[in-house]
């Protein structure tokens, strides 16, 4: 385990945006996708559909992600859950109305070689705020809420539920006015210790790229009906 956290940290670097990444067709492309693809969750309180990009359903749009990432980024493996049929999945779609609390996407195997993230933005509507801080212990949800923290039989592919955040950053207070302008939709208390790094405005044919240790959620500022497809990295 030592040997691959030095490895994770050696190729750690800081996020980034490449604007004008994908044209007025291939959006138009991914949006059929979405819309193609079979629904995985239907949250109808939440408002929040998710769908799994599997792979071979679009293979030329497969085929345009990876080439352009990996001239990004060098060379990847997708770092892939596999749904009920064992078809791998190369990403998660998601349609929603509200933001995302924090967390980290740091994968469920730890003794995989995790890499980068990407967010493709196929709507205008939404924006994502990285932190600074960094986390290795795999995928988890970062909350003070005694009922998510009493959650322990998760199903495959859902993060466990912690607060050793507050624990691990420090007792600094977070930023009342970036709180107030990005991150209403969180205790700010449950921030405590964080410093932000980049909050990325959406922008439809532009990809962000940053490293799956990064702690990071979506902002409060929704106008609407975002879509955004998440996909992650190994070495």
């Amino acid at each position: 385990m030592d040997n691959i956290l030095k490895e994770i940290k050696k190729l750690e670097s800081s996020p980034k945006v490449i604007k004008n990444l994908f044209n007025e067709n291939e959006i138009k492309e991914f949006l059929k996708l979405y819309h193609d693809l079979p629904i995985t969750v239907h949250n109808k309180k939440q408002n929040v559909i998710k769908k799994r990009w599997l792979k071979g359903f679009n293979e030329n749009l497969e085929k345009i992600f990876c080439e352009r990432l990996e001239k990004e980024i060098g060379s990847f493996k997708m770092d892939n859950l596999k749904d009920e049929n064992g078809k791998d999945i190369l990403g998660l779609i998601q349609e929603s109305y509200a933001p995302i609390g924090l967390h980290v996407d740091g994968g469920f195997e730890l003794k995989n070689q995790i890499y980068k993230q990407t967010l493709i933005p196929l709507s205008s509507v939404g924006s994502t705020v990285i932190f600074k801080n960094r986390y290795y212990e795999g995928s988890t949800n970062f909350t003070q809420d005694p009922i998510e923290l009493g959650k322990k039989d998760l199903k495959y592919g859902q993060n466990k539920r912690s607060n050793v955040h507050l624990k691990i950053y420090g007792d600094k207070p977070f930023d009342k006015n970036i709180h107030q302008e990005y991150l209403q939709h969180e205790n700010i208390n449950n921030l405590k210790g964080l410093e932000v790094e980049l909050i990325y405005k959406w922008e439809v044919g532009s990809m962000l790229i940053f490293d799956r240790t990064h702690l990071h959620c979506s902002s409060s500022v929704i106008k609407g009906k975002k879509i955004g497809i998440a996909t992650f990295t190994k070495k």
